[in-house]
């Protein structure tokens, strides 16, 4: 049954006592402490033939530990008797209990007498102080950490399983994954056989003589032939490969830092210059584009023109715009990832050339979105106010025509006063066609009014041809004084000659008092007919409609009084015949049977010509409503869409559960969704720009806006790319520090807790609470300590060097980071050249080109200054500082 690891170091004292009685293992132990002793003593120029009795003089005892000290030991006695003997080996036995090793049983009159199993027991004590007891992996040290190196050096390597120092090696197959872990070109490993023990051993052991300067301690015959090899021997042979490959690791090691931190330092370099061309490019885009947007002056004032700068602008928002703002996030994700590998490398955070920072960048470009809406509610303000100009000018010139088309020949007629030559029944009916005529300018006064009214308006909202508007305006109200004064001057003359005038001819005026009137409402009706009328909604049109049902539904009552005006007039014309009167002339009215026949034909007609428009116009409006409609029903789909998925994005970038893959994995679904998603949004540009074209201003079935869309499509867009980047930045941080996914769900879970209003940043007072919930002693806000305050500040420089008044979470990942686990520093750095330089000062570019992959020796020959102390050989580089730089100590 095989026996644990945990056993086989509890049986290491009783297998002790079990092997000085097994002959075997006593020449296995004679063969490799031989060997192992004459590894040293060469450095002396002596060495052993005979391991029992080379030692009993005491003086190679006194060398050996020399050798393997470094120590010089008290001069050992020249005599040759025994007790000359014994005090040297005594002084041996002194040194190596000196050194903290207890001897049990040994006695230097044994080694003298040359006991062999004492003399091994002595060997043996030494080699485990001075070999093995030094070494240490992973706070394991002597037997236990030989034992793991072994297990974690071959652990790769194919039908090698490390579990002793005893059978585990008997194959050979250990000693061969030993070099080619390290050396790989010095043994083929894939082409042994653990069936051929022999060969794999003789191979290791040759190998082992040859190249790594480890002398052969043991015969693979004795191995391969022994059933349980002795364990001190194999373990001073393997320590022994040890130390041989503990220094080659050394150096490899160090150059593999080195490379890396050049490695991240040139590739932070490309980085920092791709941020600054993109910086640029969009800076300089949107100094561009903002002159443009605040320009607000347009070649004529014309709705034509107009038109043709929003198709422009139209063009812009959406051609021009969306790949900027594309640009912009790949700027901002580009300069947190920067930051971050910066931070995670101990480097000092990239700071922007002035005008550059990325709060500049989004300041120009809420400054920019400023200006966009500005001029976009300018255009469409303008273009309101250019439409309601031009209809109100063709209103004022149509009441203006017929205004004039009424009073003219008026002025002429009121000026007219010979009227007192002309018979009682004249001056009478002149009289009554005098007071007809000021009923009529009564009614004409409303129209006068608006036509004022209107002049006002367009002075009032700057239309451009408002010289000629003015001048026909104020003739027409300094005619419509003049008239009135005439009227009055003209009823005053008539009154007086009226007085003697009594017989009037009551039919004629009958037909006088119902034509006029009638004439009047004809001529008003016509106007209302032919009125010009602008709307922007179905309800308007409709309710335009309903008026015009209305007024249909009185030309029954018109029929009727038409009937009854045609009656009198051929009533006047039958007395007219019957006596034998001139009556071709009404002295009370101007107005004829015919004319007033003619009037009611145009009425007539006017009526379905003003009812095929209103059904036209009602039809615009259908196709205007349709298009409302449409574009609500789309809007409300697409705008609680972007909310839900905006709520859920902020969830997941929230949660806990699941592994940071897990949660970006769920982001990425999250923007395939938007991906797929984005033809609804094209869609529903599609229908607004159809929208737009039909002058449609507002739409009652709907909240959303599209500019309230756009945004909340940008802040999903956006957002789900900064919790992307900051879920990656995240995962890059845990990789490269080793944090467990349970210390960032404690990080996140923290950060959470005082993020009361879910803003996903900490302001300086919940950061704080923060902190002292995690123990760290920077005291609450107000408390007056000043040390802990200091604290919190230097704390604040680390997280917020810019000042900005919040803390991320990408920026607590990166402290709480830097709290936790251990990082790259320059002293590491430093003394990683130290080693490739051979604990030299300085280093020589043909030490860099040795150790180092070509680019990165060349990238540290370029940017290494020339060493000048005193001991400096030609073309020797200072390291130090190029160390320090690398870390933004001193300047490279």
């Amino acid at each position: 049954m095989a026996m644990t690891e945990k056993e086989y170091m509890e049986q290491e004292e009783e297998w002790d006592r079990d092997q000085v009685l097994d002959p075997a293992w006593e020449r296995q132990q004679r063969k490799t402490f031989t060997a192992w002793c004459n590894s040293h003593l060469r450095k002396a120029q002596t060495q052993i033939d005979d391991i029992e009795i080379d030692f009993c003089n005491g003086l190679k005892l006194i060398t050996l530990l020399e050798v393997i000290s470094g120590e010089k030991l008290p001069k050992p006695d020249r005599g040759k008797m025994r007790f000359h003997k014994i005090a040297n080996v005594n002084k041996g036995l002194d040194f190596i209990e000196a050194k903290g090793v207890r001897l049990v049983s040994i006695g230097a009159e044994e080694i003298v007498d040359g006991n062999l199993k004492m003399t091994l027991g002595m060997i043996w004590t030494i080699i485990l102080r001075f070999a093995i007891q030094d070494i240490s992996v992973e706070k394991s040290t002597a037997k236990e950490g030989l034992l793991l190196w072994c297990q974690r050096k071959t652990s790769p390597y194919k039908n090698v399983k490390v579990k002793d120092f005893h059978m585990s090696w008997k194959d050979g197959l250990a000693f061969c994954a030993l070099i080619h872990r390290h050396r790989p070109e010095l043994i083929d490993y894939h082409s042994l056989k653990k069936d051929d023990p022999m060969h794999n051993l003789n191979l290791a052991f040759e190998v082992a003589e040859k190249y790594l300067d480890v002398p052969q301690m043991l015969d693979a015959e004795e191995i391969v032939n022994t059933p349980k090899p002795d364990e001190r021997s194999i373990m001073t042979y393997v320590s022994s490969y040890y130390h041989a490959l503990a220094g080659a690791q050394k150096a490899e090691t160090a150059a593999s830092r080195i490379g890396n931190v050049l490695s991240m330092n040139r590739e932070n370099e490309q980085l920092m210059d791709e941020y600054d061309r993109l910086a640029s490019n969009l800076l300089e885009w949107i100094n561009r584009k903002k002159p443009w947007l605040e320009d607000r002056t347009i070649d004529e004032p014309s709705v034509p023109a107009l038109q043709e700068k929003l198709d422009e602008f139209r063009a812009y928002r959406r051609q021009e715009k969306p790949p900027k703002a594309e640009e912009k996030g790949q700027l901002e994700t580009a300069f947190n990832t920067l930051q971050t590998k910066l931070r995670l490398s101990n480097r000092p955070p990239y700071m922007p050339e002035e005008g550059k920072l990325v709060s500049d960048i989004h300041g120009a470009w809420r400054g920019l979105e400023a200006a966009e809406k500005g001029f976009e509610d300018w255009l469409l303000s303008e273009m309101r106010r250019l439409e309601r100009l031009d209809h109100l000018a063709q209103k004022f010139k149509h009441k203006c025509d017929i205004h004039e088309a009424w009073t003219d020949g008026k002025e002429a007629t009121l000026a007219d006063n010979n009227f007192k030559s002309l018979r009682l029944n004249e001056l009478r009916a002149l009289h009554r066609k005098h007071i007809a005529f000021e009923s009529d300018l009564a009614a004409h006064q409303d129209r006068v009014e608006q036509i004022a009214a209107i002049g006002q308006e367009l002075i009032d909202l700057r239309y451009h041809a408002i010289d000629p508007i003015t001048e026909r305006c104020q003739k027409i109200c300094d005619q419509w004084d003049l008239l009135g004064t005439l009227t009055v001057k003209r009823r005053d003359a008539l009154d007086e000659a009226v007085r003697i005038a009594e017989n009037i001819d009551r039919l004629q005026l009958d037909f006088a008092k119902k034509a006029t009137p009638f004439n009047n409402w004809m001529d008003g009706a016509r106007e209302d007919l032919m009125d010009i009328f602008i709307v922007h909604s179905l309800d308007e049109i409709q309710g335009l409609m309903q008026a015009h049902t209305g007024f249909q539904a009185t030309l029954g009552e018109a029929q009727a009084e038409f009937n009854t005006i045609v009656d009198l007039g051929n009533q006047i014309k039958q007395l007219g015949a019957q006596y034998n009167l001139d009556v071709t002339e009404n002295p009370y009215t101007t107005l004829e049977v015919p004319d007033v026949t003619a009037k009611w034909g145009d009425l007539t007609n006017l009526v379905p010509e003003r009812d095929t428009a209103l059904k036209n116009e009602e039809k615009k409006q259908k196709s205007h409503e349709d298009l409302r409609w449409h574009f609500a029903r789309k809007a409300n789909n697409v705008g609680p869409w972007c909310e839900e998925k905006i709520e859920a994005v902020m969830n997941t970038s929230m949660a806990m559960e699941g592994s940071l893959e897990d949660h970006l994995e769920r982001l990425k679904l999250f923007e395939q969704d938007i991906t797929l998603y984005k033809p609804n949004m094209e869609e529903l540009e599609v229908i607004n720009q159809s929208v737009q074209e039909a002058m449609i201003f507002e739409n009652p079935h709907t909240q959303y806006t599209m500019e309230t869309i756009r945004i909340g499509w940008e802040q999903l867009v956006n957002g789900i790319r900064k919790s992307i980047n900051e879920l990656e930045n995240s995962i890059l941080t845990r990789d490269s520090k080793g944090i467990t996914e349970d210390q960032l769900n404690d990080f996140r879970a923290s950060f959470n807790h005082f993020d009361k209003n879910r803003t996903q940043v900490l302001e300086y007072m919940e950061f704080r609470s923060c902190l002292v919930s995690l123990g760290f002693d920077v005291g609450e806000a107000g408390g007056g300590d000043p040390k802990r305050d200091a604290e919190f500040q230097r704390v604040l420089m680390t997280v917020d060097p810019s000042r900005s008044g919040s803390i991320s979470f990408q920026a607590f990942l990166d402290f709480m980071s830097r709290e936790s686990v251990d990082t790259d520093t320059a002293e590491q750095v430093m003394e990683s050249f130290q080693v490739l330089a051979g604990d030299k000062p300085y280093i020589t570019p043909e030490e860099l080109q040795r150790e180092l992959p070509p680019d990165q020796a060349e990238y540290c020959i370029q940017r290494m200054v020339p060493y000048s102390g005193p001991d400096a050989v030609p073309g020797a580089l200072d390291y130090r500082s190029f160390s320090t730089a690398l870390y933004g100590q001193s300047d490279l």
